[in-house]
Protein backbone atom coordinates (compact mmCIF):
# COMPACT_ATOMS: atom_id res chain seq x y z
CA UNK A 1 0.00 0.00 0.00
CA UNK A 2 1.34 3.39 -1.00
CA UNK A 3 0.88 6.24 1.46
CA UNK A 4 0.48 9.73 0.04
CA UNK A 5 0.69 12.98 1.96
CA UNK A 6 -1.28 16.11 1.03
CA UNK A 7 1.18 17.26 -1.63
CA UNK A 8 1.50 13.82 -3.23
CA UNK A 9 -2.28 13.32 -3.17
CA UNK A 10 -2.81 16.63 -4.96
CA UNK A 11 -0.22 15.73 -7.58
CA UNK A 12 -2.00 12.41 -8.21
CA UNK A 13 -5.35 14.15 -8.82
CA UNK A 14 -5.05 16.47 -11.85
CA UNK A 15 -8.32 18.17 -12.75
CA UNK A 16 -7.90 17.15 -16.38
CA UNK A 17 -8.40 13.54 -15.26
CA UNK A 18 -10.75 14.10 -12.31
CA UNK A 19 -13.57 15.61 -14.35
CA UNK A 20 -13.74 12.77 -16.93
CA UNK A 21 -13.52 10.25 -14.08
CA UNK A 22 -16.59 11.86 -12.51
CA UNK A 23 -18.49 11.51 -15.80
CA UNK A 24 -17.75 7.77 -15.79
CA UNK A 25 -18.85 7.39 -12.18
CA UNK A 26 -22.05 9.35 -12.81
CA UNK A 27 -22.94 6.93 -15.61
CA UNK A 28 -22.16 3.92 -13.39
CA UNK A 29 -24.36 5.36 -10.63
CA UNK A 30 -27.25 5.54 -13.10
CA UNK A 31 -26.55 1.96 -14.16
CA UNK A 32 -26.43 0.78 -10.55
CA UNK A 33 -22.91 -0.65 -10.79
CA UNK A 34 -21.53 1.44 -7.93
CA UNK A 35 -22.67 0.88 -4.36
CA UNK A 36 -22.31 4.18 -2.50
CA UNK A 37 -24.58 4.36 0.56
CA UNK A 38 -25.29 7.66 2.26
CA UNK A 39 -22.53 8.76 4.55
CA UNK A 40 -22.58 7.80 8.21
CA UNK A 41 -22.29 10.67 10.68
CA UNK A 42 -21.20 9.76 14.22
CA UNK A 43 -21.13 12.43 16.91
CA UNK A 44 -17.89 12.68 18.86
CA UNK A 45 -18.97 15.64 20.97
CA UNK A 46 -21.16 18.71 20.46
CA UNK A 47 -18.54 20.33 18.21
CA UNK A 48 -17.08 17.24 16.54
CA UNK A 49 -18.20 14.44 14.22
CA UNK A 50 -16.78 11.39 12.46
CA UNK A 51 -17.86 10.95 8.85
CA UNK A 52 -17.63 7.55 7.14
CA UNK A 53 -18.15 7.34 3.36
CA UNK A 54 -17.69 3.99 1.57
CA UNK A 55 -18.13 3.23 -2.14
CA UNK A 56 -17.61 -0.01 -4.06
CA UNK A 57 -17.22 -0.57 -7.81
CA UNK A 58 -16.18 -3.63 -9.83
CA UNK A 59 -12.53 -2.55 -9.93
CA UNK A 60 -11.83 -0.82 -6.62
CA UNK A 61 -13.45 0.14 -3.37
CA UNK A 62 -12.66 2.92 -0.97
CA UNK A 63 -13.63 4.32 2.40
CA UNK A 64 -13.15 7.93 3.38
CA UNK A 65 -12.90 8.61 7.11
CA UNK A 66 -13.04 12.26 8.10
CA UNK A 67 -13.16 13.93 11.50
CA UNK A 68 -14.44 17.47 11.84
CA UNK A 69 -13.47 19.22 15.07
CA UNK A 70 -14.84 22.75 14.98
CA UNK A 71 -12.75 23.90 17.94
CA UNK A 72 -9.38 22.70 16.69
CA UNK A 73 -7.99 26.20 16.28
CA UNK A 74 -7.24 26.16 20.00
CA UNK A 75 -4.90 23.22 19.38
CA UNK A 76 -3.43 24.79 16.22
CA UNK A 77 -4.78 21.87 14.21
CA UNK A 78 -7.00 21.84 11.10
CA UNK A 79 -10.71 21.33 11.72
CA UNK A 80 -10.91 18.62 9.05
CA UNK A 81 -8.58 15.62 9.17
CA UNK A 82 -8.82 12.20 7.60
CA UNK A 83 -7.80 9.65 5.00
CA UNK A 84 -9.08 7.65 2.06
CA UNK A 85 -8.28 3.93 2.02
CA UNK A 86 -8.34 2.45 -1.49
CA UNK A 87 -8.44 -1.32 -2.07
CA UNK A 88 -8.76 -3.82 -4.88
CA UNK A 89 -12.39 -4.94 -5.07
CA UNK A 90 -11.56 -8.52 -6.11
CA UNK A 91 -9.14 -9.31 -3.29
CA UNK A 92 -9.44 -6.55 -0.70
CA UNK A 93 -5.73 -5.83 -1.11
CA UNK A 94 -4.97 -2.30 0.07
CA UNK A 95 -3.65 -0.14 -2.75
CA UNK A 96 -3.24 3.35 -1.33
CA UNK A 97 -3.81 5.62 1.61
CA UNK A 98 -4.67 9.14 0.39
CA UNK A 99 -4.84 12.43 2.27
CA UNK A 100 -8.56 12.81 2.98
CA UNK A 101 -8.96 16.61 3.07
CA UNK A 102 -7.01 16.94 -0.19
CA UNK A 103 -9.20 14.34 -1.90
CA UNK A 104 -12.30 16.16 -0.64
CA UNK A 105 -11.10 19.58 -1.77
CA UNK A 106 -10.10 18.50 -5.26
CA UNK A 107 -13.02 16.21 -6.03
CA UNK A 108 -15.45 18.87 -4.73
CA UNK A 109 -13.90 21.43 -7.05
CA UNK A 110 -14.02 18.88 -9.88
CA UNK A 111 -17.75 18.33 -9.26
CA UNK A 112 -18.22 22.08 -9.68
CA UNK A 113 -16.14 22.03 -12.87
CA UNK A 114 -18.28 19.21 -14.26
CA UNK A 115 -21.43 21.18 -13.44
CA UNK A 116 -20.04 24.20 -15.28
CA UNK A 117 -19.20 22.03 -18.27
CA UNK A 118 -22.72 20.56 -18.32
CA UNK A 119 -24.78 23.66 -17.54
CA UNK A 120 -22.90 26.70 -18.86
CA UNK A 121 -23.32 27.04 -22.65
CA UNK A 122 -19.92 28.67 -23.12
CA UNK A 123 -16.39 28.41 -21.72
CA UNK A 124 -16.05 30.55 -18.58
CA UNK A 125 -13.48 33.31 -18.56
CA UNK A 126 -14.33 34.95 -15.23
CA UNK A 127 -15.44 33.82 -11.79
CA UNK A 128 -16.56 35.33 -8.50
CA UNK A 129 -15.67 33.28 -5.42
CA UNK A 130 -17.48 33.96 -2.14
CA UNK A 131 -15.28 32.63 0.65
CA UNK A 132 -11.56 32.37 1.32
CA UNK A 133 -11.09 28.88 2.75
CA UNK A 134 -9.60 25.65 1.47
CA UNK A 135 -12.44 25.09 -0.99
CA UNK A 136 -11.96 28.56 -2.47
CA UNK A 137 -8.31 27.74 -3.17
CA UNK A 138 -9.20 24.38 -4.75
CA UNK A 139 -11.91 25.94 -6.91
CA UNK A 140 -9.62 28.74 -8.09
CA UNK A 141 -6.94 26.21 -8.99
CA UNK A 142 -9.48 24.06 -10.81
CA UNK A 143 -11.01 26.94 -12.78
CA UNK A 144 -7.54 28.05 -13.88
CA UNK A 145 -6.18 24.58 -14.66
CA UNK A 146 -9.27 23.15 -16.37
CA UNK A 147 -10.91 26.12 -18.07
CA UNK A 148 -8.13 28.70 -18.20
CA UNK A 149 -10.16 31.27 -16.22
CA UNK A 150 -7.95 34.31 -15.75
CA UNK A 151 -10.21 36.92 -14.13
CA UNK A 152 -11.40 36.53 -10.55
CA UNK A 153 -13.26 38.47 -7.94
CA UNK A 154 -13.08 37.23 -4.36
CA UNK A 155 -15.60 38.34 -1.74
CA UNK A 156 -15.78 37.71 2.00
CA UNK A 157 -16.86 39.54 5.12
CA UNK A 158 -13.30 40.01 6.41
CA UNK A 159 -11.52 42.30 3.94
CA UNK A 160 -8.11 41.63 5.46
CA UNK A 161 -8.49 37.88 4.87
CA UNK A 162 -9.87 38.57 1.42
CA UNK A 163 -6.83 40.63 0.43
CA UNK A 164 -4.48 38.01 1.87
CA UNK A 165 -6.27 35.30 -0.12
CA UNK A 166 -5.98 37.34 -3.32
CA UNK A 167 -2.28 37.93 -2.71
CA UNK A 168 -1.70 34.21 -2.12
CA UNK A 169 -3.67 33.31 -5.25
CA UNK A 170 -1.55 35.68 -7.32
CA UNK A 171 1.60 34.03 -6.00
CA UNK A 172 0.26 30.65 -7.16
CA UNK A 173 -0.94 32.00 -10.51
CA UNK A 174 0.90 35.23 -11.44
CA UNK A 175 -0.80 35.50 -14.85
CA UNK A 176 -4.35 36.01 -13.54
CA UNK A 177 -6.23 39.15 -12.49
CA UNK A 178 -7.85 38.95 -9.06
CA UNK A 179 -9.77 41.65 -7.21
CA UNK A 180 -10.95 41.63 -3.57
CA UNK A 181 -14.53 42.63 -2.82
CA UNK A 182 -16.51 43.33 0.32
CA UNK A 183 -19.28 40.72 0.48
CA UNK A 184 -21.68 43.34 1.82
CA UNK A 185 -21.53 45.20 -1.52
CA UNK A 186 -22.56 42.25 -3.71
CA UNK A 187 -26.28 42.94 -3.43
CA UNK A 188 -25.87 46.40 -4.95
CA UNK A 189 -22.59 46.21 -6.87
CA UNK A 190 -22.28 42.74 -8.39
CA UNK A 191 -19.56 42.47 -11.04
CA UNK A 192 -20.47 40.77 -14.33
CA UNK A 193 -19.10 37.25 -14.18
CA UNK A 194 -19.62 33.93 -15.96
CA UNK A 195 -19.60 31.82 -12.79
CA UNK A 196 -20.38 32.66 -9.17
CA UNK A 197 -19.39 30.07 -6.56
CA UNK A 198 -20.25 30.29 -2.86
CA UNK A 199 -17.90 28.37 -0.54
CA UNK A 200 -18.97 29.36 2.97
CA UNK A 201 -20.60 27.97 6.10
CA UNK A 202 -23.04 30.88 6.24
CA UNK A 203 -26.45 30.65 7.85
CA UNK A 204 -27.82 33.53 5.79
CA UNK A 205 -27.81 33.93 2.01
CA UNK A 206 -24.52 35.17 0.54
CA UNK A 207 -25.42 34.79 -3.15
CA UNK A 208 -27.27 37.85 -4.46
CA UNK A 209 -30.76 37.28 -5.83
CA UNK A 210 -30.13 39.60 -8.77
CA UNK A 211 -27.44 37.63 -10.62
CA UNK A 212 -27.42 38.00 -14.40
CA UNK A 213 -29.43 35.59 -16.53
CA UNK A 214 -26.23 34.20 -18.09
CA UNK A 215 -24.34 33.74 -14.80
CA UNK A 216 -24.18 30.20 -13.39
CA UNK A 217 -24.44 30.28 -9.60
CA UNK A 218 -23.04 27.32 -7.64
CA UNK A 219 -23.53 26.68 -3.94
CA UNK A 220 -20.87 24.44 -2.38
CA UNK A 221 -20.35 25.38 1.23
CA UNK A 222 -23.74 25.03 2.96
CA UNK A 223 -23.74 21.35 3.92
CA UNK A 224 -26.12 21.31 6.91
CA UNK A 225 -29.87 21.98 7.13
CA UNK A 226 -29.24 25.19 9.08
CA UNK A 227 -26.78 26.61 6.52
CA UNK A 228 -27.78 28.81 3.60
CA UNK A 229 -25.93 30.35 0.64
CA UNK A 230 -28.72 30.71 -1.96
CA UNK A 231 -31.60 33.15 -1.38
CA UNK A 232 -35.01 31.48 -1.68
CA UNK A 233 -36.04 34.02 -4.33
CA UNK A 234 -33.27 32.86 -6.67
CA UNK A 235 -33.98 29.16 -6.08
CA UNK A 236 -37.65 29.59 -6.93
CA UNK A 237 -36.91 31.59 -10.08
CA UNK A 238 -34.56 29.09 -11.75
CA UNK A 239 -34.22 25.38 -12.41
CA UNK A 240 -32.25 23.72 -9.60
CA UNK A 241 -29.66 21.03 -10.38
CA UNK A 242 -27.95 19.03 -7.61
CA UNK A 243 -25.02 16.64 -7.75
CA UNK A 244 -26.71 14.09 -5.47
CA UNK A 245 -30.46 14.18 -4.91
CA UNK A 246 -30.51 11.84 -1.90
CA UNK A 247 -27.86 13.86 -0.08
CA UNK A 248 -29.46 17.18 -0.97
CA UNK A 249 -32.75 16.10 0.60
CA UNK A 250 -30.99 15.76 3.95
CA UNK A 251 -28.17 18.28 3.83
CA UNK A 252 -28.89 21.16 1.43
CA UNK A 253 -30.06 23.81 3.88
CA UNK A 254 -30.63 26.30 1.07
CA UNK A 255 -33.16 24.03 -0.64
CA UNK A 256 -34.75 22.76 2.56
CA UNK A 257 -35.35 26.20 4.01
CA UNK A 258 -36.66 27.51 0.68
CA UNK A 259 -39.13 24.56 0.61
CA UNK A 260 -38.15 23.64 -2.93
CA UNK A 261 -40.45 21.37 -4.95
CA UNK A 262 -38.18 18.32 -5.11
CA UNK A 263 -40.06 16.89 -8.08
CA UNK A 264 -38.65 19.73 -10.18
CA UNK A 265 -35.04 19.36 -9.00
CA UNK A 266 -32.72 17.69 -11.50
CA UNK A 267 -29.73 15.51 -10.63
CA UNK A 268 -26.37 15.91 -12.37
CA UNK A 269 -26.05 12.25 -13.55
CA UNK A 270 -29.46 12.63 -15.23
CA UNK A 271 -28.40 15.89 -16.90
CA UNK A 272 -25.20 14.26 -18.17
CA UNK A 273 -27.20 11.36 -19.62
CA UNK A 274 -30.06 13.30 -21.19
CA UNK A 275 -28.78 16.84 -21.60
CA UNK A 276 -30.23 20.10 -20.38
CA UNK A 277 -32.84 22.15 -22.23
CA UNK A 278 -31.50 25.67 -22.51
CA UNK A 279 -33.66 28.27 -20.81
CA UNK A 280 -33.62 32.07 -20.73
CA UNK A 281 -32.20 31.92 -17.21
CA UNK A 282 -29.30 29.61 -16.47
CA UNK A 283 -30.00 27.04 -13.74
CA UNK A 284 -28.50 27.14 -10.28
CA UNK A 285 -26.32 24.25 -9.14
CA UNK A 286 -26.10 22.94 -5.59
CA UNK A 287 -23.50 20.35 -4.54
CA UNK A 288 -23.44 18.29 -1.36
CA UNK A 289 -20.96 15.57 -2.33
CA UNK A 290 -21.12 11.80 -2.04
CA UNK A 291 -18.76 8.83 -1.71
CA UNK A 292 -18.97 7.94 -5.40
CA UNK A 293 -17.15 11.18 -6.23
CA UNK A 294 -14.38 10.09 -3.87
CA UNK A 295 -14.23 6.74 -5.65
CA UNK A 296 -13.69 8.60 -8.92
CA UNK A 297 -10.79 10.45 -7.31
CA UNK A 298 -9.39 7.17 -5.97
CA UNK A 299 -9.39 5.73 -9.50
CA UNK A 300 -7.46 8.74 -10.80
CA UNK A 301 -4.93 8.46 -7.97
CA UNK A 302 -4.36 4.75 -8.54
CA UNK A 303 -3.85 5.34 -12.26
CA UNK A 304 -1.39 8.16 -11.50
CA UNK A 305 0.56 5.90 -9.14
CA UNK A 306 0.68 3.15 -11.76
CA UNK A 307 2.27 5.55 -14.24
CA UNK A 308 4.85 6.82 -11.75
Amino acid sequence: MQILDAESTAAALPYSELVPALVTVAQQLREGTINAPERMVVEIDKASVLLCMPAIAADIGMTKLITVHANNAQYQLPAIQGEVVVFDAASGRRLALLHGPTVTARRTAAVSLLGIEALLPFQPKSALLIGTGVQAIAHADGLIDYFGVNEFWVAARDMQKTREFCDALLLRHPHIVVKPLDAATLATDLPPTDVLIALTTSRTAVIPANIAANTLAIGVGAFKPDMVEFPAELLHSRTVVVDCLAGARHEAGDLLQAQIDWSKVRELPEVLAHGFTRETLLPVYKTVGQAAWDLAAARVAIASLARA
